[in-house]
């Protein structure tokens, strides 16, 4: 019986090289990282920067966010945003993937008791001899050793590195979910503190077409202006109260949006400092590309993927290899209760077995196939998530810097078009110029400041990108 037993083990350790595949050196080789081909420099304004590793991702969030209701907002947004609930969960469920996972690698032990309790009739089919006894009890107590697999070949293990890649993968999600959702904490608080500014432009806009058209209707009561420049007033003052709802609309809207981020029903939202007044990095340090690697954590759970890929081809190869598995059970029986637990009622069981797979019809190969099926798609999106987290550096960075010197024209223009307005409401009321020029210079003047509000928003709102796009958030 051994012998016969040691000629299976033989012949399954030959099987796979038969109807296998040979395990190649390549085969054997362990995860490494691929080769990416990486910008010399992240910011295209800076072809030749001197090496700075130092970055803004590297900054705490409420270090660069200074607005304490800001901070308030984003705060309740990490306790009880949906997306980040629903990231803490995959979390858990991909730790408790790699408890089952890996308890496969440990032996399972089960007890088993059992009674049993028969009577036989004398006068029934089955004959009872005359000494035995109709009415007998008899039970047995063991311990079970179930189906325990020997990870030779370790097909088991890199089950468990799969499994564990994963779970690194679900909390690199996690991070990445936080950089995210600060950043559109941020950028939603910024573009309601815009919408504010627009209010108030609005408002005093209307305020001082509604006096120009009191002025102008006087004027005209005593003959000296005319019903034409009476309507062209009264246009502008209706133009000015059209976009007040609008802009109210838009507030109200983008308030339910930060209550929904926060995990809130919609309400208002309390404001903290001015859109002029919000304290901003000096400076805007991309750091080393190599960094930026090393650091997005969208990139880091794209890798993990990418190792866990990896190591399920292997699971796949050693499906060609035998398994070894061991199954007995030790303990007591008795056809008597009373003698149960005597020592000469001792039993004990070992079956070892193994299995090995000659003919699936090509699921095996197949097996492998898609594994390694997987693994490209998963290098490709790995790939593909670094070049977009370039792209996305490098787009914030250009943002940054060009928003900064539109908001610093924007500004010279308004100043600009506020001296004309004051000089040809001069020239009107001095009787020089007419009502049409004063009008148009003060229609031109309340279009840019809405402009000059948008591009102060979109200033602080690329500084954003760049600390989302860099990595940062998550610390």
């Amino acid at each position: 019986m051994r012998r016969l037993f040691f000629l299976l083990v033989i012949l399954c350790l030959v099987c796979p090289f038969v109807f296998g595949q040979k395990k190649s050196k390549k085969d054997k080789k362990k995860y490494q990282r691929p080769r990416i081909v990486a910008p010399e420099n992240l910011d295209r304004n800076e072809p030749a920067p001197e090496t700075d590793p130092q970055t803004l991702a590297d900054v705490k969030w409420f270090e660069v966010f200074r607005d304490e209701k800001l901070q308030a907002l984003i705060r309740e947004a990490l306790t009880y945003n949906y997306d980040l609930r629903e990231s803490v969960a995959r979390i858990d469920e991909a730790r408790a993937s790699l408890g089952i996972t890996k308890s496969d690698q440990y032996p399972k032990v089960g007890a088993s008791a059992d009674v049993v309790t028969e009577r036989r009739s004398r006068d029934g089919a089955l004959q009872v001899p005359e000494p035995a006894r109709q009415t007998r009890t008899f039970g047995s107590i063991l311990l079970n050793l179930l189906n325990f697999e020997i990870d030779v070949w370790g097909r088991l293990r890199k089950a468990t590195e799969a499994a564990r890649a994963e779970l690194l993968a679900s909390e690199e999600a996690r991070k990445a979910v936080i950089t995210t959702l600060v950043g559109d904490v941020a950028t939603a608080y910024f573009n309601l503190r815009e919408l504010d500014v627009e209010l108030e432009i609005a408002r005093r806009t209307l305020t001082s077409r509604q006096e120009t058209l009191r002025i102008v209707t006087r004027r005209q009561e005593y003959g000296v202006s005319n019903m034409l420049e009476r309507r062209q007033a009264e246009e502008l003052v209706f133009d000015a109260r059209e976009v007040i709802p609008d802009i109210e609309r838009a507030i109200q809207q983008q308030e339910n949006f930060i209550s929904y981020l926060t995990g809130k029903p919609p309400q208002s939202i309390e404001r903290g400092q001015e859109l002029t007044a919000q304290e901003v990095p000096p400076e805007i340090p991309a750091g080393l590309v190599s960094d930026l690697i090393e650091r997005r954590p969208d990139i880091r759970a794209a890798e993990q993927g990418l190792i866990a890929a990896n190591a399920r081809i292997d699971v796949a190869k050693k499906a060609y290899f035998p398994r070894i598995s061991i199954t007995g059970f030790l303990g007591f029986e008795s056809a008597q209760l009373s003698t149960l637990f005597n020592p000469s009622r001792w039993v004990w069981g070992f079956i070892p077995q193994v299995t090995q797979p000659i003919f699936t019809g090509g699921r095996l190969k197949n097996d492998v196939r898609l594994t390694q099926a997987q693994e490209q798609l998963l290098l490709v999106n790995y790939e593909r998530t670094i070049q977009n987290a370039f792209r996305e550096v490098s787009d914030s960075l250009i943002a940054y810097r060009k928003f900064k010197e539109i908001r610093i024209e924007r500004e010279q223009l308004v100043f600009t078009l506020q001296d004309r307005t004051r000089l040809a409401y001069l020239r009107y009321n001095g009787g020089v110029a007419s009502l049409l020029e004063a009008l148009d210079a003060d229609r031109e003047l309340f279009d840019a400041e809405l402009s000059l509000a948008r591009v102060r928003r979109d200033d602080l709102v690329s500084i954003v990108f760049v600390y989302k796009s860099l990595g940062g958030g998550w610390q």
